[in-house]
């Protein structure tokens, strides 16, 4: 895992020294890559390509990059994993004889796969997370690509003629002639979103690559070139449906556990420490799982708790670890631990981002780091395997409400919205021991309202919208601003199902999962020098996942079903199945409490006026009435607050 940047002037030479330059650029990101730093620059073509590394596989001086083909011809910086390297390698030698290789990294494979086959053959060969920049000398061509998922990040956008890229944003502003202006279109995204959907940034002109997509620019070329797919996703979906797999459901189960196991086991390749994310769920609980059945030590597991027994699910982990055998440690963390991470925030994200699970997910990989320098996460299942309630609700709440009539759901939804989200959270606790377990809420009385919002939809593709959306019409509350449309709003992107399950389950994983999970567990575990591995997103595992049918995912009013089957061969029922919780904080009370003056200076009506970004009043009407304690804004409000914070810390931004 690393940290790549560079730039590419178009038309060579330029003001101050390149290797110099980048070398400032590449420090930015000293975090992902502490073991070692390249840089490498041609001033007559007006290229420079660094690297910061974090060095996992092969450890020795053979794995330096930037690195060379053996040709001479390319030049590539490479952050990530390629799995299947070495399978790689026996392909080559099967198609051109012995190859004197220098060491044992998956780069200098991957250079050799670019040399044999070309980069867009080599991209559909490799099974990995990644993201690259490979420059080609003699074509004078450069080459940006990222993976499949979107597990591992790439930035980039134009200052006059020279082209800059990196892993983060804060590489591309060490540029000494970098400008750019605040989007308010993409800070109007920001606000319906939590986080800034690709291809936008929070900057005017620069882009992330899209996930499963190459931009290729020659010498010359238009500031224009467009971002093209080499793996799509709707592709998979669209495959998966018309070859649904027909066997059993006892031969579906072994054969995810087959696929599962064949990931984790490629995944655990590794020459230094490594071990594992585990809340209790069922997704860490099924990596963690197979995981331990293919070590012959015991694997280091990692869990955070919370005094608040409604986000606490450390005593879950530890019996899954336990029952396990694994390696276990656990933190409880106090709420001055959480609370000092938040001033971290805008300099570890280094665009706004305001999905509040972002400190546990520092604070676990924090953690995870004084043992191990690769940890495995259980992400991706949800998506996949149909985990999250709003799937569930497609199929029952959803499917029932749309049949009665406008007046009868308006009028349902009036009741639900008359009643307090606490009210309702204290109902649910009532009746709880009189309902199965499947049935039990956590924050019911949001969930509540939340459905009061979706009863009066005409459509499916609104109810997924209306579900995703922190603040519902944002263009109204950012100055200026028109809402660019995304994969959410643009129907030309949308996969072809049968199902509004399947399809949400699809739309997520090309919005929610590469936008917000997976950067939170990109930024917060590089932040401290772990690299993460996310077994479930092989794209194999993907492909076998889409030809599921929607049956073997959601039965009997819960999701996950086969992979609960896989799990419960080596976990207990009783250990596992309990009501998802997340990784969540209570935002709401400390709101209320310890952050309360942070927030108010951050949101006063002045300042608001003054920096001109938002309209005070819907900020500061949502701000008293989560005060008073009669609704609980606390995505709303921290989205703001995520945004003020960026703001304050980057002054410069106009």
């Amino acid at each position: 895992m690393c940290g790549i940047t560079g730039f590419w002037r178009m038309h060579g030479g330029g003001a101050g020294s390149s290797r110099e330059q980048v070398e400032a650029m590449s420090m930015r990101l000293r975090h992902r890559g502490p073991d070692d730093d390249g840089f490498w620059c041609d001033e007559d073509a007006g290229i420079a390509l660094a690297q910061q590394r974090l060095s996992v596989l092969d450890l020795s001086a053979a794995g330096h990059q930037p690195m060379h083909s053996a040709c001479g011809r390319y030049v590539a910086v490479f952050n990530g994993e390629i799995y299947n390297h070495l399978d790689l390698r026996d392909r080559l030698e099967g198609q051109g004889g012995a190859i004197a290789w220098r060491g044992h990294s998956d780069t200098e494979t991957l250079i050799a796969c670019f040399v044999a086959w070309g980069v867009e053959e080599t991209l559909r060969s490799c099974v990995g997370m990644f993201a690259f920049a490979l420059w080609d000398r003699q074509q004078r061509e450069l080459t940006l690509a990222r993976d499949r998922m979107g597990e591992k990040p790439l930035y980039y956008g134009w200052q006059g003629e020279t082209l800059l890229f990196g892993s983060e944003l804060k590489a591309l502003k060490a540029y000494p002639a970098f400008s750019a202006s605040i989007d308010r279109n993409a800070l109007a995204l920001f606000l319906r979103h939590d986080c800034i959907p690709a291809p936008h940034t929070i900057y005017r002109g620069f882009f992330k690559l899209r996930p499963g997509h190459l931009l290729r620019m020659v010498f010359g070329a238009r500031q224009d070139a467009q971002q093209r797919a080499y793996w799509r996703y709707n592709d998979a979906v669209t495959s998966g449906c018309a070859s649904p797999f027909g066997g059993t459901d006892k031969e579906a189960v072994d054969a995810l556990e087959v696929r599962l196991g064949e990931s984790i086991g490629a995944q655990l390749l590794s020459d230094v420490p490594l071990g594992a994310f585990l809340s209790g769920g069922i997704d860490s609980s099924t990596v963690v799982a197979l995981m331990q059945a293919r070590s012959h030590r015991p694997v280091k597991t990692f869990t955070i708790g919370f005094a608040e027994n409604a986000y606490d699910e450390a005593e879950h982990a530890r019996a899954v670890a336990a029952h396990l055998g694994t390696e276990h440690t656990e933190l409880y963390v106090r709420p001055e631990d959480a609370l000092a991470i938040i001033p971290k925030l805008p300099s570890i994200f280094c665009e706004p981002f305001a999905d509040s699970s972002q400190i546990p997910t520092f604070l676990i990989s924090q953690l995870a780091r004084r043992d191990v320098t690769v940890a495995l996460s259980g992400d991706g299942g949800d998506e996949l395997f149909g985990g999250y309630n709003r799937y569930l609700a497609a199929r029952t709440t959803w499917g029932r409400v749309q049949w009665l009539p406008l007046s009868v759901r308006r009028a349902l939804a009036g009741v639900l919205r008359a009643v307090k989200p606490d009210v309702w959270d204290n109902l649910m606790q009532g009746v709880e021991p009189l309902l199965p377990q499947k049935w039990h809420l956590a924050s019911a009385g949001d969930k509540a309202h939340k459905l009061s919002e979706v009863l009066t939809l005409s459509s499916g593709h609104a109810y997924l919208l209306r579900l995703a959306s922190c603040w519902q019409d944002p263009a109204r509350v950012v100055a200026d601003a028109h809402e660019p449309a995304t994969v959410l709003t643009d129907p030309a992107a949308w996969p072809r199902t049968n199902d509004l399950a399947q399809w949400m389950m699809a739309m997520d994983a090309q919005s929610y999962l590469p936008d917000d999970i997976l950067v939170k567990v990109d930024r917060s575990a590089m932040a401290n020098s772990l690299e993460t591995r996310v077994p479930m997103l092989d794209h194999r595992v993907v492909e076998f996942a889409l030809r599921m049918p929607l049956h073997m995912k959601i039965r009997d009013g819960q999701g996950k079903w086969i992979l609960r089957q896989v799990l419960h061969r080596y976990v207990p029922r009783e250990l596992i199945e309990r009501p998802k919780m997340g990784f969540a904080l209570p935002m709401d009370q400390w709101l209320r409490g310890p952050l309360r003056d942070w927030a108010e200076a951050l949101l006063g009506e002045r300042r608001l006026r003054e920096e001109g970004y938002f309209d005070p009043m819907p900020i500061r009407k949502k701000w008293k009435e989560h005060l008073s304690g009669r609704r609980n804004w606390q995505r709303q409000l921290w989205t703001v607050l995520m945004f003020q914070g960026w703001l304050e810390e980057n002054r410069g931004a106009s």
